[in-house]
């Protein structure tokens, strides 16, 4: 079975970064296709950012310019850049992976960013 474990969350100041990783165990075929949501408190889940295996990427509009998702497939692991913080940005990140086939899917737990203004 495959884990998706999140980690690199926190708080920080308006303007500032951090950087998030997902590492998947569990299997030893390159993952699919993988992508950040965010959830904040009494909002839908929403999509940030999405990397093919071949490494081709999409944004949410919000996060375009600011956001920069990339992965490293031999070790299966994920990556979000996140500069340039808003309140807004406030949120759980949590990871999502598919299978190779495409029809498996696996969520993370999530991780707390919060940014003060």
């Amino acid at each position: 079975q495959v884990q998706l474990v999140e980690s690199g969350g926190g708080l920080v100041q308006t303007g500032g970064s951090l950087r998030l990783s997902c590492a998947a165990s569990g299997t030893s075929s390159t993952l699919g296709a993988m992508g950040w949501y965010r959830q904040a408190p009494g909002k839908q889940r929403e999509l940030v950012a999405g990397i093919t295996s071949g490494a081709m990427t999409s944004y949410a509009d919000s996060v375009k310019g600011r956001f920069t998702i990339s992965r490293a497939n031999t070790k299966n692991t994920l990556y979000l850049q996140m500069n340039s913080l808003k309140p807004e940005d406030t949120a759980v990140y949590i990871c999502n992976a598919r299978s190779p086939s495409g029809f498996g899917i696996y969520w993370g737990q999530g991780t707390q960013v919060t940014v003060s203004s």
